[in-house]
C-alpha cells in the first residue's frame, strides 16, 4: 500500500491511523487543506496499492458491504478540438483531406478549443473567414465541441452506498462490470462516498526489489523505519541517473535533476510540484536562488519564514495559506477558501478578498473576523504586490500534500536504485514485461551502470527478471509464445528431474501435454536454450521430430502398448542419451539478433545499431524517447522538422486511391520505437531503402494527433552510409552506393571509424553466389542463404552455385536482392570471402 496521496497526506488523523506513511507536521502540511468546518464538499483519501492486487481491494469492498452498494463510476471521452472536427468532417462527408488539414490548422494543446485555436492560428481564421466549407464544418463542430464521445469505467473511483446502490443512482453495465450513469463530480454533489483505489505499478516494483534482496542478501528492507536524508541518496538523483525512478524518469525531469542538483528531501517536493506546464517558469528562479541564497529578496520580510523552504518562490498551495493566514490573520478553514477561488479564476471573490486580506473585516458587533495586513505592520503597497504575486501563481500552485507523498516514493525508489540496483532494475523490468520499448530503454540503462543483462535460460531463468551474482537474467514470461503453463512446467522438470544437459533430455521431461511446438521453437530463437549442448540451428533442425515423437510415444502408452523407446534400453530418459544433433552450422550474427529481436522484443545480446552510434549521434536531432515524452518538453512542437536515425524493424506497405505505393515504418533508435510515415511521392524516391532491417536516416516533421503518440511524416529517407557524420546528402537521386561499410566494433570516441572496402560483383544486374565446398552442411547454408536473401529484397537477380554438386540455380523474383554493402557483407560471413564471383 503506497504513502498516501492528496489533501489526504496532511491529516495527522489518517498518519496516527497508518493511512498515510509521512508526519505531516514535520513537513509543514496543512490538515486544513484536507477538512475543515467551512469546507462544503467531502473529503476523500485516495490511495495507492500494487497494481497487481487493486482487484482484491474492490473484490474486499464488496464482500464488505454488499455486491449492491458497491459501484465504480463512469467517465465520459469528450469531443476535443481535433477530434469533433474529424467527426464532423466524416459525417457531413467532407474528404479526409480537406478535414485533415483543417484539424492540423488546430495547436497541439491538452486546453485547446476551437475558439481558441481561430485566435491563436492566422491561417485557421483565414481559411474560416474565406472557405464557405470549412466555416460550416467549424461551426457544427463548435456546437458539438465537449460533448461525451463515448463512455468508460474511471480508473480508480469505486463509490458505496448505506443502501443498494440504484435507489440513488441509475446504473450503466459494461464487460468491466457495474458502473454508475453518474459522473464522479455528479456523484459528490449527490453526497455519497467516493473512493479512489489505485494501481501503481511503481509500488509493486518496490515489493519484488525488497523480496529480491530478502533472497539474495538476507536483509528485510523497511522503509517505515527510515527517515528521507541519505546523501548518497541524493547524489544519485542530481546526477539524473533516475530512470525507474518515480515521478523523476522522463528526459526532461532528468535534466532538470542535473542542474537542481537537489540535496534533501524538500528539493525533491518542490521538483515533482514545478516540473509540469504552468509553474515550468519558475524553474530558472528557483535553481538560481537554491545556489545562491544570498540574492533571494522577499516583498515583506514576513513572507521569509513560509518561503525560505522552497528560496523565495511560491510553489505551493499551502504556501497560499500559510501567507493569507500569518499576514492578514485568516483562519486556515476561510485560507483553504481564498486557495479554491484563485485556483478557478473566481475574480468577485478575490477581489473581495483582496480587501479583506490588506484592511481586515470586522463583523457588525464590532469584532474583527479578518486582522488584514495593515493591522499586521504591513505595508497597503507591499500587501497588494504579495496578493497580486498570490493570484498569479495560485491557478499553477500544487498541493504540497500530494507533492511530499509522491517524494515519498520517489525516495524510496531511489534509495533501492542506490544500494540495490541489479535487484531494483530487474524488479522494475519485471513491472513492465510485454513492453519492449520499455525494457528495451532499461536495459539500456542497465549498460550505463554496468550491470549485465543475460539472456533468457531454461536452465536457470524464473519467470520474472531475476538478479543473481550482480546480474540480471531475462525473465522467460518475456519470450512471445511462453506462457506461465509452460515455465511452470520446465521448472517443476527441472527441480524434480534435475537440471538438462541437452534438447533431448530437455524435452524427455516434460509433460508434454503442456507445451506446444512454437513455444520450444520461441525458447531456441531467443536463446533460452544455449545452455544446452549445440548451436540454435542444429535445436531448431530437430525440435519438432523430438515432439513429434514423445507425443506418440504418450498415445502409445495411452494405448496400452510398450513405448519404442523402452525396448532394449529401459527408459526413455536413457534413450534420448542415445540421440546426436546433426550437423548444422550456427546461424550468423545479424540473423541472431533478428531471432532475439522478435522472440524478446528487444535486441538483448548485441545492438545492430551499435557500431554506428556516434555516426547516428551525430545525424539526429530527436530521438525516439524524446518523441514519446513530448508532451513535457516545449522545444517539441507540432510540424516542428527532425532529423532520425535507426533500423527499420516493421514496414507496412498501402495502396492508394490514386494507385500509388505509400508505407508505414517501425524505425527504432537506441532509446526506442517511433512511427513515420512514408507518403507516396517519397516512397517513389526511397523505396531501396524502404526495407526491414535497413539503417536509415529520416528528415520530416512531427506530427500529433489527440490521444496518440507522436508520429514522424517523413520528407526524406537516407540510407545511413550515404550520411557523413552530421551532415545529410543534398537533393539528388538515390542510387546504389559504392561506399565502404563499417567493419567490426565501434571506433573508441573521437577516433575515425574503420572502414574496409566491399567486393562488387562484376556485373550489377546479376549476383553470383558460390556455396563452397569447405561448407560443413551445404543444406543449411542453401536454407540460411535463402532467409538472407528475402531479408535483402531488391531488384537484382540471383543465381548460386553449389560447389559440392555442381548445382545450378536460379531464384525467383521474390528472392532478388538490393547488392548493397549489408547484403554483402551479410552473405561473407555466411559462406567466405570469395562466395561473390
Amino acid at each position: 500500500v503506497g504513502p498516501g496521496r492528496g489533501s489526504a497526506a496532511g491529516s495527522i488523523v489518517a498518519y496516527c491511523l497508518y493511512i498515510t506513511s509521512m508526519d505531516p507536521i514535520k513537513y509543514g502540511l496543512i490538515f486544513e487543506r484536507f477538512l475543515n468546518p467551512e469546507r462544503i464538499s467531502m473529503p476523500d483519501i485516495d490511495v495507492d496499492f500494487c497494481y497487481e492486487r487493486r482487484q482484491e481491494v474492490i473484490d474486499y469492498v464488496i464482500e464488505k458491504y454488499g455486491e449492491d452498494r458497491v459501484a465504480q463510476i463512469v467517465t465520459f471521452g469528450t469531443m476535443k478540438a481535433k477530434a469533433v472536427i474529424r467527426d464532423v468532417g466524416r459525417a457531413l462527408d467532407i474528404s479526409y483531406a480537406e478535414t485533415d488539414a483543417v484539424a492540423k490548422m488546430i495547436p497541439f494543446d491538452l486546453k485547446m478549443t476551437l475558439d481558441k485555436a481561430l485566435a491563436t492560428n492566422p491561417d485557421l481564421k483565414k481559411a474560416y473567414d474565406s472557405d464557405e466549407r470549412v466555416r460550416e464544418l467549424i461551426d457544427m463542430a463548435k456546437a458539438l465541441e465537449g460533448m461525451p464521445r463515448h463512455a468508460s469505467t474511471h480508473a480508480a473511483g469505486v463509490v458505496i452506498s448505506k443502501k443498494a446502490i440504484n435507489e440513488y443512482v441509475p446504473l450503466y453495465s459494461s464487460d468491466k462490470g457495474i458502473s454508475t450513469q453518474f459522473t464522479m463530480t455528479t456523484i459528490e454533489e449527490l453526497g455519497l462516498l467516493k473512493m479512489d483505489f489505485l494501481g501503481l505499478r511503481n509500488l509493486t516494483v518496490i515489493r519484488d526489489a525488497i523480496e529480491l534482496i530478502r533472497q539474495n542478501h538476507g536483509r528485510q528492507v523497511d522503509f517505515t523505519h527510515m527517515s528521507y536524508d541519505d546523501p548518497k541518496v541524493y547524489e544519485l538523483i542530481a546526477s539524473g541517473n533516475t530512470m525507474g525512478v518515480f515521478q523523476l524518469e522522463s528526459s526532461g525531469m532528468r535534466q532538470f535533476l542535473r542542474n537542481l542538483r537537489p540535496d534533501c528531501f524538500e528539493d525533491v517536493v518542490a521538483g515533482i510540484s514545478l516540473y509540469r506546464p504552468g509553474p515550468m517558469g519558475s524553474i530558472p528562479l528557483y535553481i538560481e536562488n537554491k545556489k545562491n541564497p544570498d540574492n533571494i529578496t522577499y516583498i515583506d520580510d514576513s513572507l521569509q519564514p513560509i518561503l525560505s523552504v522552497t528560496y523565495g518562490c511560491m510553489v505551493y498551495q499551502e504556501q497560499v495559506m500559510q501567507i493569507v493566514r500569518d499576514l492578514a490573520g485568516y483562519t486556515y478553514g476561510r485560507s483553504d477558501l481564498v486557495r479554491r477561488a484563485m485556483s478557478k479564476k473566481k475574480r468577485d471573490v478575490m477581489e473581495e478578498e483582496r480587501e479583506y486580506f490588506i484592511y481586515g473585516k470586522t463583523a457588525p458587533d464590532g469584532t474583527v473576523e479578518i486582522a488584514g495586513c495593515i493591522r499586521n505592520g504591513i505595508s497597503e503597497s507591499a500587501a497588494n504586490q504579495i496578493y497580486d504575486q498570490m493570484i498569479s501563481f495560485a491557478e499553477y500552485a500544487f498541493n504540497k500534500s500530494h507533492a511530499a507523498a509522491y517524494a515519498v516514493l520517489a525516495y524510496e525508489t531511489a534509495w533501492l536504485k542506490t544500494y540495490y540496483p541489479v535487484e531494483f532494475m530487474a524488479a522494475l523490468m519485471t513491472s513492465v514485461m510485454g513492453d519492449s520499448a520499455s525494457i528495451a530503454k532499461y536495459i539500456r540503462n542497465c549498460t550505463e551502470m554496468g550491470i549485465e543483462v543475460l539472456p533468457p535460460d531454461v536452465n536457470e531463468g524464473s519467470k520474472k527478471f531475476s538478479a543473481k551474482n550482480g546480474k540480471i537474467r531475462f525473465g522467460l514470461l518475456g519470450v512471445k509464445n511462453v506462457g506461465e503453463g509452460v515455465i511452470d512446467e520446465i521448472i517443476r522438470a527441472r527441480e524434480e528431474k534435475g537440471v538438462p544437459s541437452d534438447i533431448f533430455r530437455f524435452i524427455d521431461q516434460l509433460n508434454i501435454h503442456e507445451i506446444k511446438k512454437n513455444a520450444v521453437e520461441s525458447l531456441i530463437k531467443s536463446g533460452a536454450m544455449d545452455c544446452l549442448e549445440g548451436n540454435r540451428a542444429q535445436k531448431l533442425a530437430v525440435y519438432e521430430s523430438l515432439l513429434e515423437s514423445a507425443q506418440n510415444s504418450v498415445r502409445k502408452n495411452i494405448e496400452g502398448q510398450m513405448s519404442l523407446f523402452q525396448m532394449g534400453m529401459g527408459t526413455a530418459e536413457n534413450a534420448s542419451l542415445g540421440h546426436s544433433l546433426p550437423q548444422a552450422t550456427e546461424f550468423d550474427n545479424a540473423m541472431m539478433m533478428s531471432m532475439e529481436k522478435e522472440m524478446l522484443g528487444v535486441y538483448l545480446t548485441r545492438h545492430p545499431l551499435t557500431d554506428v552510434a556516434q555516426i547516428i549521434e551525430g545525424l539526429a536531432t530527436v530521438t525516439a524517447e524524446d518523441l514519446a515524452h513530448a508532451e513535457e518538453n516545449p522545444e517539441i512542437h507540432d510540424g516542428m522538422e527532425v532529423v532520425l536515425a535507426g533500423i527499420i524493424t516493421h514496414k507496412k506497405t498501402m495502396i492508394t486511391k490514386k494507385g500509388t505505393m505509400m508505407a508505414f515504418v517501425q524505425l527504432e533508435d537506441l532509446y526506442g520505437e517511433v512511427e513515420v510515415i512514408v507518403f507516396p511521392n517519397v516512397y517513389e524516391r526511397s523505396k531501396e531503402w524502404i526495407r526491414e532491417d535497413a539503417v536509415v536516416v529520416v528528415k520530416g516533421t512531427v506530427n500529433f494527433k489527440e490521444e496518440e503518440a507522436p508520429k514522424v511524416l517523413a520528407n526524406q529517407v537516407f540510407d545511413l552510409q550515404d550520411c557523413k557524420s552530421g551532415e545529410l546528402p543534398g537533393e539528388r537521386e538515390q542510387r546504389p552506393r559504392t561506399a565502404a561499410v563499417y567493419q567490426g566494433t565501434a571506433a573508441p570516441q573521437g577516433a575515425a571509424a574503420v572502414r574496409r572496402p566491399v567486393i562488387r560483383p562484376a556485373d550489377d544486374r546479376v549476383i553470383r553466389l558460390v556455396i563452397p565446398r569447405g561448407v560443413p552442411n551445404w543444406k543449411t547454408a542453401l536454407n540460411q542463404l535463402g532467409d538472407l536473401l528475402r531479408r535483402c529484397q531488391g531488384d537484382v537477380p540471383v543465381w548460386i552455385l553449389i560447389e559440392e554438386t555442381g548445382q545450378k540455380l536460379k531464384t525467383s523474383p521474390e528472392m532478388w536482392v538490393k547488392p548493397d554493402d549489408f547484403f554483402c557483407a551479410q552473405v561473407k560471413a555466411l559462406l567466405g570471402e570469395d562466395c561473390i564471383r
